[in-house]
């Protein structure tokens, strides 16, 4: 297994690393301060119980009775949507150098996510994270943040190395006894599962034809907590199930940044709760785009942000809000 420290540019040996392996951990890119900021603002989000689009906890107790403990603490979904704390760690230049060295040029954010994998949570089965982002041409690559040390025994996660040559497969029926999650690929022959022992603040890098997944949390005590985010290169021109191809508009905002509009621009009339950008688009914080549904194909990431000025925080799927400082957020 070979690791890269945090603070060090990547070698030409790291690069072949992720070319020939499909992975990259780079050991203590976060500090243990904070890795902690990250760990009280989840637990902040999670105490609201719900947050529309991003999560809806169950009661431990109804959890409990319905079978799965992660109905209390279910994974969080595009997090940096509703908080600005999710989208500074997306956006985190250090992360964002990486990718562009693993990538071969400029990320584009595409998502991101937190899993809390409670003691007695079921695993997430062996999955091809492009086969739900649908990348083209290219692939993902995850940036896989340990927010709790992580092994075989509170369910850390497993790649399988060199499975990025692999094609995507099509899932079949995961056991829903080890998996909240209902595909499954097979391990192609001659290739073996290998465990990632993490260290929280580490960062687990990997392609997205990679082949990875978990088992349940078997320990007795121990969080298992991660803070997951996907990007693509610049050069993509599919990502989920729209095209770049379909962008139709640029406009300026009011700060300079650039928003290329994938889709059919909302109307330009304000609405309650909302500003507008100079040229007419709603502007909401932390929320998406309202997008119509027509004769035209809406992507699943519906724009981007360009800020000229610091190209390592560029470009951001999902964001709208243009107001303020570092992708609008104030």
């Amino acid at each position: 297994m070979v690791d890269k420290l945090a603070g060090a540019n990547l070698s030409e040996a790291d690069l072949r690393h992720f070319e020939t392996e499909g992975y990259l951990i780079v050991r203590g890119l976060f500090a243990a301060d904070e890795v902690e900021a990250l760990r009280r603002n989840f637990a902040e989000m999670h105490a609201q119980r719900s947050i529309p689009g991003c999560f809806e906890a169950l009661p431990i107790e109804e959890a409990r009775r319905q079978g799965s403990i992660l109905k209390a603490y279910p994974r969080m979904m595009h997090p940096h949507r509703v908080n600005r704390l999710s989208m500074d760690y997306m956006l985190d230049p250090r992360v964002m150098d990486i990718l562009a060295a693993l990538l071969g040029e400029e990320p584009i954010a595409a998502q991101s996510m937190f899993y809390w994998k409670p003691p007695g949570a079921e695993g997430q089965a062996l999955h091809q994270d492009n086969f739900y982002l649908k990348v083209e041409p290219g692939t993902c690559i995850a940036a896989w943040t340990a927010i709790d040390d992580a092994d075989e025994e509170n369910g850390g996660l497993f790649v399988v190395p060199k499975s990025q040559h692999e094609p995507i497969q099509c899932p079949h029926q995961a056991d829903p006894s080890q998996s909240f999650t209902v595909d499954e690929v097979d391990v192609p022959e001659g290739l073996t599962p290998m465990p990632t022992t993490l260290k929280a603040g580490d960062v687990l890098f990997f392609n997205g034809s990679v082949i990875h997944g978990s088992y349940p949390n078997r320990s007795k005590d121990r969080f298992r907590r991660a803070f997951i985010c996907h990007y693509a290169g610049e050069s993509a021109e599919k990502i989920g199930n729209g095209t770049r191809r379909s962008i139709t508009g640029r406009a300026k905002s009011s700060n300079g940044r650039t928003m290329r509009e994938a889709g059919r621009a909302a109307p330009n009339s304000p609405q309650p709760g909302r500003t507008e950008s100079t040229y007419g688009l709603p502007v909401s914080p932390f929320r998406r785009m309202p997008r119509k549904r027509g004769d035209f194909q809406i992507p699943s990431f519906s724009c981007f942000v360009i800020d000229e000025r610091d190209k390592h925080i560029s470009k951001v799927y999902g964001l709208l809000n243009l107001s303020g400082k570092r992708q609008g957020l104030t």
